[in-house]
């Protein structure tokens, strides 16, 4: 029961970290350069910084499901040994791809998150090149989206073959 429970959990965790990551996507800063005739120069309007948000949102969400899987298997690393038939080497390489996955997207997020929050401050005279409005790529949360996705099938394969694992155990 309470490996149903803390299935369906990080079910719901990992399912608003994808929603976060996709919102954050569809609402990323876009910029514009507007002339100031009156001082004579040129600088960058960002609008709306939500996707910041929804992009750190889905990083902390996506670590507290981590978390869970990882507390809850003690990690793979801390406990009686494991019966060493296939449970447990599934258990072996689903931890590694899971932890890889889920290393793409923080990483993603955070990156995202952060080059979304960066707004240049400088600004050009006229008659100069006007100011570089830098704004996140496309595809940044869109690529942390798709790597929630994968860490959440993965995370839960892992959490099942460990605990098939743990079941068929040989207690000396």
């Amino acid at each position: 029961m309470a490996s149903k429970l803390l299935l369906i959990s990080v079910f719901v965790l990992d399912l608003i970290a994808f929603g976060l990551a996709v919102a954050a996507e569809q609402r990323r800063s876009t910029a514009k350069i507007v002339e100031d005739s009156e001082i004579k120069y040129n600088y960058c309007v960002y609008d709306s910084d939500i996707a910041t948000s929804y992009g750190v949102g889905a990083f902390f969400i996506l670590m507290a499901s981590q978390a869970l899987i990882m507390l809850a298997s003690r990690c793979f690393c801390c406990g009686k040994a494991l019966n060493p038939a296939g449970p447990r080497a599934w258990a072996v390489i689903l931890l590694i791809l899971c932890w890889l996955f889920f290393l793409v997207a923080e990483i993603c997020l955070l990156a995202g998150s952060v080059r979304n929050a960066y707004h240049t401050k400088y600004r050009t005279i006229f008659g100069q090149q006007p100011p570089s409005c830098e704004t996140v790529r496309k595809g940044v949360f869109g690529a942390g989206a798709a790597f929630i996705f994968l860490t959440a099938i993965v995370n839960k394969l892992y959490y099942i073959c460990y605990s098939n694992a743990t079941e068929n155990r040989h207690d000396p």
